[in-house]
């Protein structure tokens, strides 16, 4: 099986702000985003994609004309308390034992980044690899680290360093 992970476009939010499981729009370079990421995939061989929910990934798949499934296992991060809040306006108490094992604390009333992983590789363990078939799967840059690690077998806290920038395509 060929696998297209695929991060979504650039959201419509300013920068700084925690915006994880929140449903935001995109950008107007939207557009121009779709026609790079469509020449990097070889769109007449995928029979099926996978998307978040979310319409920052929605919106893209639905740019292929393929059947999508939609499944809530693809979701970024869920930041509970702090969605939509400044980053620098999170009180510290809280966020400073986060930041400091961000891999198993869980953010008020949201997750843990284990937990995100945990869902990221069950819904992975769920496709049927062993198919010849070709799929994309559309989502956010949280779960696509939490898979890449899990693949190449390094630390989940070391994640970070896999750079995944905004319509990045990165063929499993």
């Amino acid at each position: 099986m060929e696998i297209y992970l695929v991060r979504h476009t650039t959201p419509n939010i300013e920068k700084g702000i925690c915006y994880g499981q929140s449903d935001i729009g995109i950008t107007d370079s939207f557009p121009s985003e779709v026609e790079k990421i469509h020449q990097l995939i070889p769109i007449h061989k995928v029979s099926k994609i996978y998307s978040s929910p979310l319409q920052r990934c929605k919106l893209l798949a639905q740019t292929f004309n393929i059947t999508t499934t939609y499944d809530d296992r693809l979701k970024e991060i869920d930041f509970g308390d702090w969605e939509l809040r400044a980053w620098n306006h999170i009180n510290q108490t809280e966020l400073n034992p986060w930041m400091e094992d961000f891999v198993n604390i869980q953010v008020p009333n949201g997750e843990s980044y284990i937990t995100l992983q945990k869902r990221i590789i069950r819904f992975y363990t769920s496709l049927d690899t062993s198919s010849d078939e070709a799929i994309i799967i559309v989502t956010h840059a949280g779960p696509m680290r939490a898979l890449l690690s899990y693949l190449r077998q390094t630390d989940l806290k070391d994640s970070f360093n896999i750079k995944i920038r905004y319509g990045e395509v990165v063929k499993l």
